[in-house]
């Protein structure tokens, strides 16, 4: 069933990972899905290589989203080439840096929260100064993280930003529920990604992970795509303000022992 049929989506870093597999299901729904890279354009081409496999009507543009002015000005445009955007999908971010906070450059702390907090911000307030506009519903699904509740040593930016996320999704949707507009974060656990590439790399640091999964293993892209859809399609339009964790049972399974 094409359930998001003549419907338009934004994906932020859609080039790879988690983003190319929502790219690509959006697209086998009917969605016209517009990919967005902004340092990697060969893999960007390839996702939309893989989208046009399913829906011709695609489109690939390079966006900073850490870049007010260029998230103003990319989106803006965008509008007008395919009359409208329906769903936004924030899911461009860089990963934590590794560096304790005492030793953390102002630059690494700010890079993170610029692309990952502020990045959600312009883009979400763009698209719903464009839905208002128009006087019509939208989806913003974003993609959290499972360190939008809990930490690790280390990755005080991801963490930090993440947590951002989760309230920021929450206060939107109080603010735009009035027009339709739907507001939702997916928070993944451990998800085979260039983000995990440690794992993929190498099978010990994938089993010694999976130990803590209570279902076993990491996840795939295409799982959190599945939840994607549903959240942009009519059968969420009841949904609102709500985070959706996808960890195979990470989250409840810590402080086991204590």
């Amino acid at each position: 069933m094409k359930k998001l049929e003549n419907k338009v989506a934004l994906v932020t870093g859609s080039d790879s990972g988690i983003g190319r597999a929502i790219a690509i299901a959006y697209a086998k729904k009917g969605a016209k899905v517009i990919v967005c890279y902004y340092s990697d354009e060969e893999r960007g081409k390839d996702t939309l290589a893989q989208v046009k496999e399913q829906q011709k009507d695609a489109q690939l543009i390079n966006l900073d989203v850490s870049d007010e002015k260029d998230v103003e000005k990319k989106m803006e445009q965008l509008i007008k080439d395919f009359g409208g955007i329906d769903i936004l999908v924030n899911n461009s971010a860089v990963n934590g840096s590794g560096i304790p906070i005492d030793e953390m450059d102002t630059e690494v702390f700010d890079k993170t929260l610029r692309t990952n907090l502020y990045g959600t911000f312009f883009c979400s307030r763009k698209f719903i100064q464009h839905r208002k506009a128009l006087k019509k519903p939208g989806k913003i699904i974003n993609i959290s993280s499972v360190h939008e509740e809990i930490t690790a040593p280390g990755n005080a930016d991801y963490n930090a930003s993440k947590a951002g996320i989760r309230n920021l999704m929450r206060t939107i949707a109080l603010e735009v529920a009035p027009f339709g507009i739907n507001v939702n974060n997916i928070a993944p656990g451990m998800i085979m990604t260039a983000m995990n590439q440690k794992a993929m790399d190498d099978p010990k640091v994938r089993e010694d992970a999976e130990k803590n999964i209570p279902l076993g293993r990491a996840g795939r892209p295409e799982e959190i795509a599945y939840l994607a859809v549903f959240l942009a399609s009519e059968e969420a339009d009841y949904v609102t303000g709500s985070t959706y964790t996808m960890d195979g049972g990470l989250m409840i399974n810590i402080g086991q022992g204590a």
